[in-house]
């Protein structure tokens, strides 16, 4: 079984896992109340899309 000649470094582990990050989703605010939601979505707070209210109630 092959095994490492040197140890991986604490610089090289982490320029490796530099790409292994969380990042933040597209918020943008509705136009109708102003509160952030994620794009392309109906709005949780007022149930608007696209300036049409499309919530059930």
């Amino acid at each position: 079984m092959a095994v490492p000649f040197r140890r991986t470094s604490k610089t090289k582990k982490a320029k490796r896992r530099t790409h292994l990050k969380l990042e933040v989703p597209g918020m943008v605010k509705c136009p109708d109340c102003g509160e952030y939601k994620l794009s392309h979505r109906v709005c949780k707070e007022c149930g608007s899309y696209k300036g049409e209210n499309v919530s059930g109630s």
